[in-house]
């Protein structure tokens, strides 16, 4: 069994969690001077005063963000929301990357195309997540704060068996304190994304902390990809099925629109909708890739169905942009990987038990909002601790299944 923890691993794990809290789906820090001087201030003073707080304050020019906004409101009521941290600086790549390359080889298969195109989203990056509400449609509607936010994350290759393809993303954060000391690395497991050629079914949220496993139809499978996106615990999000698209130089793979849980970023602030409605877009860049969402936030009745009157609060746009980068130190996250494999692995399995079994699979909260995470992220933890007594597989087992069916609302449970 796992020895218990001295002060010094118990600061460790609280302070994983609490990372794990802010940076899930999408709150995470900014990467340095460069970047933070992009970030859209919410007025001049406000610009220098976080250009002051960089160690490369000084010597930072003066950037001018431009996007699309409310220009007739009152700016200072729209001031972006989300992490404020800064960051180490990093070297971003610039040439097209021997991933971009291959996957504009010619003479290849569509299935082998589409399989580069997935595989070319692994690897080391600077991501940045921005979101916007463009429009409302409730009586007296007021524009959200749009969320902006950064983070250093890589994308592991989990598993290549040809037609399933797992990607894990982890955060791998350095930060630079005040007085220009600098913390870290803080590593925490992020998002995870599973694609599968030509699926026999996807898991379908529908509300209210609440997934069912539904069937392709046998004519909408052929050539297509099922991707199923899962929180930072492994488990479940949304799923969609599309097919990769390739233009010449662009490959992109886009779902419909599918409900989603609220993302840590929304829950946080706010609870006046109980569901996303949307679709993402990923696209293939030389030098990294992006994300695109396109979301309405819909108001559910206790049962989980849309209200009939008015369910529209607003809808959003999102812009998650993954810039490769080079030189940074990514030894904190290899390492959590390895040490923690044994964990997560039994982890994956334990979920994909239950999403397996016929009828509804209900959880009794919401993973993150409720913090049901917390416990498989301090066990996972204490595996990458120095001179920690590891448990075996059996141990492990029994330890993550009943972790893991802890989640479930008592009709769910076996």
């Amino acid at each position: 069994m796992i020895q218990p923890a001295d002060r010094l691993r118990s600061a460790r794990l609280v302070c994983a969690t609490a990372l794990a809290s802010l940076v899930m789906h999408g709150t995470a820090s900014a990467y340095g001077a460069r970047a933070r001087a992009t970030a859209t201030p919410a007025s001049d003073a406000a610009s220098a005063a976080a250009t002051a707080s960089s160690p490369e304050g000084a010597k930072a020019p003066a950037w001018r963000q431009y996007t699309f906004s409310w220009k007739f409101l009152d700016e200072s009521s729209l001031a972006p929301r989300g992490g404020s941290t800064t960051g180490t600086s990093v070297q971003p790549v610039t040439r097209p990357t021997a991933e971009w390359q291959a996957l504009q080889a010619p003479g290849l298969s569509k299935f082998e195309r589409d399989r580069r195109a997935i595989l070319a989203m692994a690897g080391a990056y600077r991501a940045s997540f921005d979101f916007i509400e463009v429009a409302g449609f409730q009586a007296g509607f007021k524009p959200d704060k749009p969320y902006q936010s950064w983070g250093t994350e890589k994308v592991y290759v989990l598993e290549d068996k040809g037609t399933s393809i797992v990607l894990q993303h982890l955060l791998v954060m350095t930060m630079v304190g005040e007085d220009g000391k600098v913390e870290g690395p803080f590593v925490v497991k992020h998002w995870r994304q599973d694609w599968h050629h030509e699926p026999k079914d996807q898991l379908v949220y529908r509300g209210h902390n609440t997934w069912e496993r539904v069937a392709v139809p046998v004519a909408q499978r052929r050539g297509q990809w099922r991707q199923t996106v899962y929180q930072v615990d492994d488990s479940p999000r949304y799923s969609g099925v599309a097919t990769w698209e390739h233009l010449g130089n662009y490959s992109a793979w886009g779902d419909t629109d599918g409900w989603r849980p609220l993302p840590r970023r929304e829950f946080s602030v706010r609870d006046d909708y109980q569901v996303l409605i949307g679709n993402n877009r990923h696209i293939i860049t030389p030098t990294g890739w992006v994300h695109e969402q396109a979301n309405l936030k819909v108001k559910l009745n206790a049962q989980g169905r849309v209200l009939a009157k008015d369910p529209v609060v607003a809808r959003e746009l999102g812009f998650n942009r993954y810039e490769r980068i080079e030189g940074y130190d990514w030894a904190a996250g290899d390492r959590y990987l390895q040490a923690t494999e044994p964990v997560w692995s039994e982890v994956r399995r334990q979920w994909d038990l239950l999403i397996a079994r016929p009828g509804l699979l209900r959880l009794k909260g919401a993973p993150d909002k409720d913090s049901l995470f917390v416990p498989l992220y301090e066990y996972a933890g204490s595996f990458d601790e120095p001179g920690t007594k590891l448990p075996t597989r059996a141990e492990i087992r029994l330890h993550v299944e009943k972790a893991v069916r802890d989640y479930l609302a008592p009709a769910s449970r076996p």
